[in-house]
């Protein structure tokens, strides 16, 4: 089969890329032109060669379609929250590919009100996202994004809640998310940048007013920095945030005047990382200054809000990374994470009670759900582990009782969680670090190095990976597969340390972190090179790229999901959306070192002629965060240059972007062909 089906061949036309005095010849810099029919062509020519050879397995693709979709509860609903005298509900119908937000006036018993049916909406769309929405304070309009196309430009309209009547107010290019201050209308939302789609804009909307005379209220020239508008839980203030990797700073205005002027909190400085939130007469800040690299909490009052004028509520501890907290009127619960494990701290206002939620496994994720009332005595918070559905838990501050509001139903009859296993191991990494994995597998799976595994990573923007439950998951899991996390450097799992040292010119921590962690699975028998099999996206797309280039013999078959692999042609081209935000991640091509650096380990630019495993590779041609030529030119590069005879195929989606298929069951499709190149690599068809 392997040989009697043609694989594509894109035209080889050299492009010569200098920088610093080193050439570069780039066969395939043409595809980056989406409105060349050439370019069209070339990825209609791969997909239909990706269903030809793959066309064995449609019938499986199906099967396991319908069998993830099948432990899904169609007819599903969120537990309701209450804001502001309503309780608000989120449902799926049966049948229905979206949701329909709805509320209920103080009573969960009253009349459903139906703000938005994402089902209508989408009716004759190929893609549709309610971005977010947003209710005036005297509950009678709603703002509300929506995309049409995937690639995260969202347009803000508004509802008028007590008639159904959508306004004509139209505001195109925006981030999503708007906020209203207290006067019901004035509306402030940000606004993207058309070519590269920072976010670099706030503007400020009057009801009743054309869009086209809203008021800029600020410009983030920094084109390292991205920027945003909330309102304060506490209500009182509108406040405009401004981040980059390193820094961050945040303005200030009470929502009851928001013709006034904003005022600046604290002054940007280069590695201070700082967030607020508001309580009674004082801010609370999390901060990274004074060498806290994990972290600390202070607090200073709203009229002296210079870092000078910031004490120490919780000091910096250098083993705990403390990553969020919740306000109440009479709590403070800090989110905080040690050896990798997240812990809920609850502490009174009056200093009576400082204590922590127990939690008793390894292999399980922790975080603070959805608190919108101030003045409420009950946190919401989620729990799962691997091998535990999610639930949402109502801890009651007062009493201290707990109520599972919430667990997630796991429908098909067949999954009870005792028959599942789950561990943390540890392998030891070239430099003597020892890096974390979470595994996962029924219950007498063979450990003896003939069990297929899946290892799967991230590994970048201290973005953690944390060992969560997935009915999808499943699939592979009831087939014999195991499910490794790698914890690996990048991401901020151990610390604020282990995302320091996986980035800029730490970066092939990262990958060898992940190839130390596959050879110690090998090692210990829980798989082998036959058996292997490695899965990333986006950045952890470009983590796969690096590791088979480095060592691709230890891996049997890779998932590619939207692979950002092109590193140093997109990190050297600011018209590229989202680049110049990235220099603090991965270094600024312009100079010379990290040029060099990332040049190092760019899986494009170090694809060369030897083997590589079997791959399925996946992008959506309306990505706006990586471009679909970078998959593109990877896989057409790796077709020219690989000696082996093992499949490679590249799935392009000519409708959707990098959050892939946009209806709720839509994305299991996709899931369900990369099961199926796995399984069919294993030789399991059913």
């Amino acid at each position: 089969m392997k040989n009697s089906i043609q694989a594509p061949r894109a035209a080889i036309k050299p492009k010569k890329l200098i920088k610093h005095k080193d050439l570069r010849i780039d066969n395939y810099y043409w595809l980056n032109d989406k409105e060349n029919p050439e370019v069209i062509d070339y990825l209609n020519a791969e997909n239909a060669y990706t269903k030809q050879l793959i066309q064995h397995t449609e019938a499986f693709q199906k099967d396991l379609f319908e069998e993830m979709k099948g432990r899904i509860k169609e007819d599903d609903a969120s537990v309701p929250y209450k804001f502001n005298g309503y309780w608000y509900i989120t449902r799926f119908e049966k049948g229905q590919d979206y949701p329909v937000y709805t509320r209920k006036k103080e009573s969960l018993e009253a009349p459903e009100e139906v703000l938005f049916d994402c089902n209508d909406m989408a009716e004759g769309l190929v893609f549709f996202n309610l971005g977010s929405m947003s209710i005036s304070p005297d509950n009678t309009l709603a703002s509300f994004s929506t995309d049409t196309v995937g690639r995260r430009q969202y347009t803000i309209q508004i509802k008028n809640l007590v008639t159904g009547e959508v306004l004509s107010d139209k505001i195109p290019n925006t981030t999503s998310s708007s906020t209203w201050a207290n006067d019901n209308k004035t509306l402030f939302y940000c606004m993207k940048d058309a070519l590269t789609l920072r976010s670099h804009k706030i503007f400020k909307h009057k009801l009743h007013t054309e869009t086209t005379e809203d008021i800029e209220v600020f410009y983030e020239a920094d084109e390292t920095f991205n920027t945003f508008v909330y309102k304060s839980k506490s209500k009182k203030y509108i406040i405009i945030g401004s981040s980059s990797t390193v820094s961050s700073e945040y303005r200030v205005l009470n929502a009851d005047t928001p013709d006034s002027e904003f005022k600046i909190f604290q002054k940007r400085k280069r590695d201070l990382e700082y967030s607020i939130a508001h309580y009674r007469d004082h801010f609370y800040i999390i901060s990274n200054g004074d060498g806290a690299t994990n972290f600390k909490l202070q607090k200073t009052r709203e009229t002296k809000t210079e870092k000078k004028y910031w004490k120490d509520v919780i000091p910096y501890r250098k083993e705990v990374l403390l990553e969020d907290i919740e306000i109440f009127k009479d709590y403070l619960v800090v989110n905080e994470r040690e050896n990798g494990l997240n812990n809920l701290r609850i502490m009174s206002w009056d200093k009576k009670e400082d204590y922590y939620l127990p939690f008793d496994s390894e292999t399980y994720t922790t975080y603070i759900g959805n608190n919108p009332d101030f003045d409420s005595d009950v946190l919401r918070y989620g729990y799962n582990s691997l091998t535990s559905p999610s639930s949402v838990i109502d801890y009651n501050l007062k009493t201290k009782q707990s109520t599972i509001k919430k667990e997630q139903e796991v429908l098909g009859g067949t999954f009870k969680k005792e028959n599942y296993e789950s561990k943390r191991i540890w392998a030891t990494a070239r430099d003597g670090v020892k890096v974390p994995m979470s595994l996962v597998y029924k219950k007498g799976v063979a450990l003896d190095g003939t069990s297929p595994l899946l290892q799967y990573a991230y590994g970048s923007y201290g973005s953690t990976i944390d060992p969560s439950f997935s009915s999808i998951r499943l699939s592979l899991l009831d087939r014999g597969f195991i499910y490794c996390i790698a914890h690996i450097r990048g991401g901020e799992y151990m610390g604020r340390d282990w995302y320091e040292n996986g980035k800029l010119l730490h970066k092939l921590n990262t990958f060898y972190d992940f190839i130390d962690c596959s050879k110690y699975l090998i090692e210990q028998k829980y798989t082998s090179a036959k058996h292997l099999y490695a899965y990333g996206g986006s950045a952890g797309g470009m983590l796969m790229g690096a590791i088979i280039n480095m060592n691709p013999e230890l891996y049997h078959g890779i998932l590619a999901a939207v692979p950002f692999v092109d590193v140093v042609t997109t990190m050297l081209d600011d018209t590229i959306p989202l680049t110049t935000g990235e220099y603090d991640e991965w270094g600024n091509p312009n100079k010379k070192e990290y040029y060099h650096y990332m040049k190092s380990y760019s899986p494009y630019d170090n694809v060369i002629a030897k083997n590589y495993p079997n791959m399925l590779v996946t992008t959506g041609l309306h990505d706006s965060q990586v471009q679909y030529w970078e998959p593109a030119k990877w896989v057409a590069k790796l077709r020219e240059l690989k000696t082996d005879t093992n499949k490679l195929v590249l799935h392009t989606d000519m409708d959707a972007g990098h959050g892939g298929a946009s209806g709720r069951f839509e994305s299991l499709k996709e899931v369900a062909l990369e099961y199926a190149f796995l399984l069919d690599l294993e030789g399991i068809h059913g």
